[in-house]
């Protein structure tokens, strides 16, 4: 059963479409130099907020509001690029935002998050306790709680994947990011509905396995940590809405070092001129691990987001790869 129609999905890229134009879907001749494959990058980079999390916040928030249930305001927990997203939109209906982030988190997505109006607040050892916490201020506070995954937060990613399908229906594989599930979900919907025999290819760091792990057992599957500079795939607990998806949808998942992403990174940079962060890059390494199994086909990559810090790219321009 789909989570949303066509017809829904369209009004929903309306709406999407007041804060986020449509982005590019570019063939790079060097990636197909390079790979043998024709590669097609979904430019998710290219967002207001510089990343594919700019649709769902919005449209969630949205959603809210045209119900008469804008609350007084919003809390969620957050490693970047979905705070700044739900900063924007709270800011757009002129309620307060207050956005847990891990310690240690990215510097500069903090400031772009305070920049697009919330209020920050900086508690928990990773992700997942900074959920906790949120969870807590909702509490305190009366704020209403946004989920990382939720399906009008799923219907408003998808609006990417419409673009991309729509674009490109020849597609024989496209490679997704994982972290909470929104942007493979919104990719595995939206196949589905179009009728497409595309596969999805869900990629995860080595480091941050448990999206992997719950797909080979069968089961949503914890780990104790996720420590990998893509932060935007830090998770260790998958949930089971997401799960479920993607356990019936996609084709399988890949596990890519943190060596493999910090030289997408560079490959990204070299052959496009485009900055990716470390989740943006997983889905190009993904793909030059399986060159050869699409060697001379059409394959998709989605650059989910170009969010990376200074130091950080410094380092990878530099051959090095960066530290969590």
């Amino acid at each position: 059963m789909s989570l949303f129609t066509l017809k829904e999905l369209d009004a929903a890229a309306k709406i999407v479409r007041t804060f986020v134009q449509p982005t590019p879907q570019y063939a790079w001749p060097l990636l197909h130099k390079r790979t043998g494959v024709e590669v097609i990058v979904k430019h998710e980079n290219h967002t207001p907020t510089g990343a594919f999390k700019a649709r769902g916040g919005l449209l969630y928030v949205d959603t809210l509001h045209r119900s008469g249930r804008l609350p007084k305001g919003l809390v969620t927990a957050t490693r970047g690029n979905h705070g700044q997203t739900i900063a924007a939109a709270a800011t757009r209906y002129g309620i307060p935002c207050k956005i847990v982030v891990p310690e240690g988190n990215s510097l500069e997505k903090n400031a772009a998050m305070e920049a697009f109006g919330a209020e920050l607040i900086i508690a928990g050892r990773d992700f997942d306790e900074s959920r906790a916490i949120a969870a807590q201020i909702q509490h305190d506070h009366n704020f209403h709680l946004v989920p990382p995954f939720h399906f009008e937060i799923v219907k408003g990613v998808a609006t990417y994947a419409l673009e991309l399908f729509t674009a490109h229906r020849d597609l024989a594989v496209v490679y997704v990011p994982i972290g909470m599930g929104s942007g493979i979900c919104g990719l595995i919907t939206v196949r589905d509905l179009l009728g497409l025999e595309t596969e999805i290819v869900g990629i995860v760091s080595d480091n941050a396995p448990a999206f992997a792990l719950s797909f080979e057992a069968g089961y949503p599957v914890s780990t104790k940590t996720a420590v990998t500079f893509a932060d935007g795939m830090a998770c260790r607990e998958p949930q089971p809405e997401p799960f479920a998806i993607i356990k019936d949808g996609a084709a399988r998942i890949l596990q890519v070092s943190d060596d493999d992403i910090a030289e997408a990174i560079r490959i990204y940079y070299t052959d496009t001129h485009n900055v990716a962060e470390g989740a943006g890059a997983a889905p190009l390494a993904g793909l030059i691990q399986e060159e050869q199994k699409y060697a001379g086909q059409k394959a998709g990559v989605i650059l989910c987001g170009g969010n990376i810090d200074k130091s950080k790219f410094k380092d990878v321009l530099c051959d090095r790869t960066p530290g969590a």
